[in-house]
């Protein structure tokens, strides 16, 4: 799996890379705005893109919506990702183009994993 994460904190990036990276999925790229979100979906190509809820100045659910429309996808699936807890944001996880959330304390292979096969067998 071809992952891309965007998060305006250079540590979690750096952290965030080398654990995917030893559990299997290739990190493509990393951001920290929606411009290095698009301009990296575009030339990367990534199955799959995780989005920092929180971007400094600004807000990971434009970002998705504005990769959602982007045509052809080339985002690939998108997950949010916060260091806050899923109930805090679940109304707005669930009226964004994401798949689904994962806490930045939880995030892993598996994580996406999971979330990408649910939304494989939610739309076959």
């Amino acid at each position: 799996m071809r992952c891309l994460i965007i998060d305006d904190n250079p540590q979690f990036l750096d952290a965030a890379r080398r654990l995917l990276q030893q559990e299997g999925i290739t990190v493509v790229g990393v951001g920290a705005s929606s411009d290095d979100a698009i301009r990296l979906a575009d030339q990367q190509r990534p199955d799959v893109t995780l989005v920092d809820i929180e971007l400094g100045e600004e807000d990971g659910i434009t970002v998705t919506r504005r990769l959602a429309q982007l045509e052809t996808a080339p985002a690939g699936k998108l997950i949010l990702i916060s260091t806050h807890a899923a109930d805090e944001f679940a109304d707005l996880v669930a009226t964004s183009p994401a798949i689904g959330f994962v806490p930045k304390s939880a995030l892993s292979a598996q994580a996406i994993y999971a979330l990408t096969d649910a939304d494989r067998e939610r739309h076959p």
